[in-house]
Order: structure tokens, then sequence, then C-alpha cells
């Protein structure tokens, strides 16, 4: 189990998100209609590891600026709080605000803090309006900065290194990545020849897909075997992969089918193949980040694949807290209640997410499966 952990989220005025308390398990499912915010909470994750890795800025212009992402007539603010795991200790606890000012936003609050007993909670930083105050170890006391800094960027990006906590905090922040469906059309990067070099990570886009794989079986030889072995579980005709060179300083990587002797090169793989060897080897990767967010893995993948998918998410979780956002049926089937988050929207348009081992189920699961459960309509976030 990981020592530190992100514990809880409270987003407010994020699109739909008004008012929305998210605990975080070790593998967090959201299920719900079309529009209920599933991709919004991980846009919030995104969202937060830029504010942790000085992009803020950029972030916020990749949703189209702050104004247009509040939730619409009803917040005039973004409000962020996370709570950090510490073993024997309260919390440490993240508060960020964010509000449109004119054409841009100011950062209106930010807080890193810790509950220790005493009338105050300790701060770490403690910062308003571009007005930075963070705790200096050295001097043992709260300061101003006396270096040149970017308001428009949060003060968790730019303080010096502090206590080893709110630093493991900004790294499990800083590092969160979110994955969209593969790209595998004819000219996606998954598909063409890669540049033969060390890579430890398939990447966002699977560019590094084959040199990661090639390295891995070469590095790691035992946890090259295991996707084998995966591999091998989702389809009975596999046999292998090879990675024969096609140029100077490239490689592709080949499918070797039992029943077909001619070898299948990257790019003549169905894309339900291809986003399922890109999603195993993304999950057994030695460096995922310590928050991992994916977005409809189930994409074109047969529904048998997907007991196997979930059985290695599963695994994966106990090395990154994993948060899959589904529209798929078939994939809440090899799911546990407390693996799986309701979201559904309330009377007054807002999000509303109910953790499914929470609704008194058990009575219902000794009939039907869960996804059956979710289908009849006794768990809510349908359409």
């Amino acid at each position: 189990m990981r020592e530190y952990e992100i514990e809880k989220i409270k987003i407010s005025g994020f699109r739909r998100l008004l008012s929305v308390e998210l605990p975080m398990q070790p593998f967090t499912v959201l299920i719900g209609a079309n529009g209920v915010g599933k991709t919004s909470i991980l846009d919030v994750l995104s969202l937060l590891s830029a504010s942790a890795s000085g992009n803020l800025s950029d972030m916020l212009s990749d949703l189209g600026g702050v104004a247009n992402i509040l939730t619409r007539g009803r917040s005039q603010n973004l409000s962020f709080l996370v709570d950090m795991k510490i073993p024997d200790y309260n919390p440490l606890q993240y508060e960020l605000c964010i509000e449109p000012t004119g054409s841009g936003y100011s950062i209106s609050k930010e807080t890193l803090s810790q509950d220790r007993g005493r009338t105050n909670p300790f701060r770490h930083i403690d910062s308003a309006y571009g007005n930075i105050r963070y705790f200096d170890i050295d001097a043992g006391t709260i300061l101003h900065p006396n270096w040149e800094y970017n308001p428009n960027e949060t003060s968790l990006a730019q303080v010096p290194k502090m206590f080893s906590q709110p630093e493991e905090l900004r790294r499990i922040l800083a590092t969160a990545n979110q994955y969209h469906v593969l790209d595998v059309s004819s000219r996606a990067p998954v598909k063409l020849p890669q540049p033969m070099k060390p890579a430890n990570f398939p990447g966002i886009d699977g560019e590094n897909l084959t040199p990661y794989l090639y390295y891995l079986r070469e590095s790691d030889p035992d946890r090259f075997d295991t996707i084998i072995d995966t591999l091998r579980a989702a389809f009975a005709d596999f046999g292998s992969l090879s990675f024969p060179p096609v140029a100077a300083g490239m490689l592709t990587m080949i499918w070797n089918d039992k029943k077909i002797q001619k070898p299948i090169y990257l790019h003549e793989l169905s894309e339900g193949t291809l986003r399922f060897i890109w999603l195993i080897a993304l999950l057994y990767s030695p460096r995922l980040s310590t928050i991992t967010m994916i977005d409809e893995p189930e994409v074109s993948l047969h529904p048998e694949l997907l007991s196997v998918l979930v059985d290695v998410m599963r695994e994966a979780s106990k090395r990154t807290q994993l948060v899959i956002a589904t529209h798929s049926d078939r994939l809440v089937r090899f799911l546990r209640p407390e693996e799986v988050v309701v979201m559904d929207i309330d009377e007054d348009g807002g999000t509303t997410v109910t953790h499914a081992d929470s609704m008194n189920l058990d009575a219902w699961l000794k009939d039907y499966s869960l996804d059956e459960v979710w289908q009849m309509g006794v768990m809510g976030g349908r359409a």
C-alpha cells in the first residue's frame, strides 16, 4: 500500500460540478449518463496536476478560460480542496480558488495546511491575489518570495522545496496523467515505425509503444512476460511479439498468430487489438504516475476482453490511484460495488456522486450481476 495518497477531493463551480465531494479509492470507476460530469472529474484532476507543475495558465486556456468552465449562472469562482492521507497524522489539505478577472483570472486563495491540534492549522502556503506567502524551512517562518514569480501560476508550483509531506503532495498532483481514447487512424503514431530508443512508457498517443515493449523485453523480462501472458489470456490464437528493424534506428512490432503463418504488422491489427495492447502496456508500466486517469477504456474492445482488462486495472491500482470514466455496462459487470461511483444530475442541474457500496445492493446482487442492477435503474446513473 502507498504511504501517501489522495483521500478526497472537493470541487465547487466547475461545469456541472457545482458542489461535489469525491472520496478517492485505489480503483475508482465513474459511471453515469452522458453529460453528468464524468470527464469533468478527470479534467479537474488534470487541472490540479497543471497547477502543481507550473502549467495552470496553459491548462485553463485549453479548457476555454475560467469563465467558460464555471457552473453556468450559479458560480462566480472555481474552488478545489484536496486531502492527502498522512499515516498516523491528520491529512494535508490543499485549497485552490480561482476567479475570472476581465479576460483573465486571479488565484484568489491558495493554502497548503495541516491540522496539528492547535488553534490554527500549520500553513506551508498561504497566498491570495498574487500575494505569495510560504513557510521557509531555513528561516522557520512564513515569508514573501524575494524572487520574480508568476501571479498566474500557483505558489505550489513555485515555492522552494518544502518538508517531505508537502513535497509528496506536489509530486503526486504534478505527475497525474489523463489518457483519452487512443488514436488508431491510418497515420496515428502508434501505427508507424518508431525510433529505437530507451523508453519506459508507451506514450499518451502510443508514440513509444514499440521501443517501450522492446526495451522492456530486454531490461525487465518478467514484466514483459506478464504482458505476453495477458495477451494470450485475452486472445486464444496469439503467439508472440517481435520487433524487427525497418530502417536505420527504427523499429516496428509484429504480432505472431498461431493460425496465420504470415506475421501481422502493427498497422494491420484491428482497432480493438491495438488499443488493448496499448492499455495493457500502459497499466503494466513500472513508471505509472501516482494518479492515472483513463477516459472510456472500453472503446473498440470486444466484451470478452473487458474481464481481462478489469483484472489488470485492479492489479495496477496497487501502484497508482486509478480513475476510470466509462459508459460500458459490460465493463461494470466485472466490477465490485466499492469500485463504482454513480453520477447523476439533481433537480437543480448539479452533479451528485454516490458510491455503489453505500446503496445496499446485496439483495439485488444475489440474483443479478452489477451491470444488470445498473441497467434496471436501481443504482441511478441512467439517462
